[in-house]
């Protein structure tokens, strides 16, 4: 049927763009070192701000690792919201010199929300307007000791908006973590890292990020509450015309779900999330990207489509017609045929891109060369595992659900709690 003809054809245009420019995306970073960011005064004024549900287990480990910062402390304000908490985390960031936020509303759920609610109580306490930039941190993760001073570099470059480089505590821990972990170095060596060397615009992802005063007063305070409130952020400001910056040498430890279980429910929210974000934000990215002739535009619109999903639609569709009579069967099996040799072609490169990531950032990953090769035949199952999620993103309600942290820091220094990366990399200064 003609609908079918026209999802293959879309299928094949999608997947082709996306091919090709992750694949330019790739060399360009492969044959290109590090950008780092000139040196610049530490005498700028931060807030960090930290949305925590029933974090006491793992919050300590973060505000240390702030504490431990090489840039001046006395420059660098720590901000929680103890949100919807009903353990001892707002007692325990108060004893740590923290400033604290209760929030109680259980209608409003999410980080948006939450950060939302912090900003606008700093507003109203006359605070906001102390700081020149503000950090965004989950409770769970751990910064290198260099981290402030290195993004304070690259803001001072210029930038309104950072992201930085995402590292995991716990990506040797099972196939699942290392899934998400190889993912996110990824995404910062071959994506981010990537736009910034072409001049391009990059998303923030979650965590591990900075605006200035001047986007905080531009959206008065946090106006995001989308599942993936961080993609929502980038959209937002790439249709303001921002160039959102990417600064490799500020590295962030994450801690990634550990059971299947929680990594199907973490990416059920962002598959459902990015739908969210294409339907409100797709159609004016592409305007954007045919009548500003902007690639980042066009590179976000390409992020944002649920090939996925359309990939999945177009078989449960081509099932639904050869039951019902209007195609063959025979061509039913002809188009599956086709998917199998496109899925094996994937699997394979997906163990290709696992195994480059791990060859470009060795130095970066704190795990044994056996587990890294158990962990690149593995990453393809992670990666497929998203063909059902998204299938059930469609028809999932729109919810979030906290994940349980462990937390790696059990006493004495954060430095101690984290992966063995061996030496630096070389650089090339921007």
């Amino acid at each position: 049927m003609v609908l079918l003809a026209i999802l293959d054809v879309l299928i094949f245009i999608l997947g082709v763009a996306g091919a090709a420019y992750q694949g330019v995306y790739i060399l360009a970073s492969l044959f290109h070192k590090r950008i780092v960011f000139p040196d610049a005064p530490m005498d700028k004024r931060y807030a960090v701000l930290i949305s925590a549900r029933n974090e006491e287990n793992v919050i300590g480990g973060l505000i240390s690792s702030i504490h431990e910062q090489t840039y001046p402390s006395s420059l660098v304000d720590i901000w929680v919201v103890a949100d919807n908490c009903t353990d001892g985390t707002a007692a325990l960031v108060k004893s740590l010199g923290c400033d604290v936020v209760e929030r109680r509303d259980q209608e409003h759920i999410g980080k948006g929300y939450a950060l939302t609610y912090l900003l606008d109580e700093m507003i109203a306490q006359g605070r906001a307007g102390d700081y020149d930039a503000f950090f965004v941190f989950d409770a769970d993760n751990l910064l290198d000791k260099h981290y402030i001073e290195e993004m304070n570099k690259a803001f001072q470059s210029g930038f309104r908006i950072l992201t930085s480089y995402r590292n995991s505590v716990n990506l040797s821990k099972n196939w699942v973590s290392s899934g998400s972990a190889l993912w996110f170095i990824r995404e910062s060596r071959f994506v981010n890292n990537s736009r910034m060397l072409l001049g391009s615009s990059c998303h923030v992802g979650g965590t591990g990020f900075m605006f200035s005063q001047e986007i905080m007063r531009r959206n008065n305070g946090w106006k995001f509450h989308l599942l993936t409130e961080d993609l929502e952020f980038s959209m937002d400001s790439v249709l303001h015309g921002d160039r959102i910056g990417y600064c490799g040498t500020a590295i962030l430890y994450d801690e990634q779900p550990v059971t299947f279980e929680q990594s199907w429910r973490q990416r059920l929210r962002w598959s459902k999330g990015f739908l969210q974000v294409f339907r409100y934000y797709g159609p004016r990215l592409i305007v954007r990207a045919v009548k500003e002739r902007d690639f980042s535009a066009f590179d976000f619109t390409l992020l944002l489509c649920p090939f996925t999903v359309v990939t999945v639609v177009r078989y449960v569709l081509g099932v639904l017609f050869a039951v019902l009579g209007f195609i063959s069967w025979s061509s039913l099996w002809f188009s599956l045929e086709s998917l199998l040799v496109g899925a094996f072609l994937g699997m394979i490169g997906l163990m290709g891109l696992a195994a480059l990531t791990v060859f470009a950032e060795r130095d970066q990953i704190g795990a044994t060369n056996k587990e890294l090769f158990a962990y690149v035949l593995s990453f393809p199952i992670y990666m497929f595992s998203y063909v059902p999620i998204s299938f059930q993103a469609i028809f999932a309600r729109a919810n979030w659900k906290p994940i349980e942290h462990r937390g790696v820091v059990d006493g004495g220094k954060v430095e101690e709690a984290l992966p063995d990366t061996g030496e630096e990399q070389n650089d090339t200064k921007h």
